[in-house]
């Protein structure tokens, strides 16, 4: 009976928890949407030509699409928050502090993988695309097709950009070890080869800016996961 009990007390603190965040990101999307027109005019400053509309729900469209991606960003330290809330009573006080202090660096690693994204990789593939166009063919961007393509370009970015922080956290709980990673390096590599050209458009260039980063993202990880694997083991307790 008292298990039974406790698995309804653990299905009802998931559901509060999934609730909480849910309620958090309409509140972000909200409050996003009212300030969207000010968000598509940032990202569209740069534009010498203004953005086409095929159709006349293509603009609701892409202002939601907007406010869905600003609310994300929002949210997700308040959906870490709340993960970390139904795993705590099963952590140790260690492992509290630990987890709760990697927060902060998902949602800072996860708005520099936007950036990263928005201000480098995104005006580098644009202008690539552009020059393969040259005078042969009349430039003409909807704005659908422009927001999707700038998403796809920046979104996936924001959470690969958490590699390291979360290499770091399994390391520092003893899940993984710098060993395993240079061990699974070669099926990583393919596996983030496979990633890069999923989430890009279908051209060479695109695939190889994206690649490159990951990769470099991977061998971060492996760097930081031996840095604190050395200070783990310095920090456990000598067998007598």
């Amino acid at each position: 009976m008292s298990e039974e009990m406790n698995i309804v007390d653990h299905i009802g603190e998931l559901r509060k928890r999934i609730l909480i965040t849910l309620f958090s990101f309409l509140i972000a999307f909200v409050v996003s949407f009212i300030f969207v027109r000010d968000i598509y005019l940032f990202l569209v400053k740069d534009l010498e030509d203004q953005l086409a509309l095929l159709g006349p729900a293509d603009i609701l469209w892409v202002y939601m699409m907007i406010a869905g991606t600003s609310a994300l960003a929002v949210t997700l330290p308040i959906a870490a928050l709340q993960v970390w809330k139904f795993v705590q009573p099963a952590l140790t006080k260690t492992e509290q502090k630990t987890t709760l202090g990697f927060i902060p660096a998902l949602f800072f690693l996860f708005l520099a993988g936007i950036g990263f994204g928005y201000f480098i990789l995104f005006p580098l593939v644009v202008s690539f695309l552009e020059g393969l166009a040259g005078n042969d063919f009349a430039t003409f961007f909807t704005v659908e097709k422009y927001f999707t393509f700038m998403l796809h370009l920046t979104v996936p970015f924001g959470f690969l950009f958490e590699m390291p922080a979360v290499i770091m956290f399994l390391t520092k709980l003893g899940i993984i070890d710098p060993v395993k990673l240079a061990k699974a390096r070669k099926y990583s590599y393919l596996a983030l080869v496979a990633l890069s050209v999923l989430i890009t458009p279908p051209d060479f260039m695109s695939d190889v800016l994206v690649i490159i980063p990951l990769l470099g993202l991977y061998e971060i990880s492996i760097m930081i996961s031996r840095i604190v694997y050395r200070k783990r083991l310095t920090n456990m307790p000598s067998s007598s």
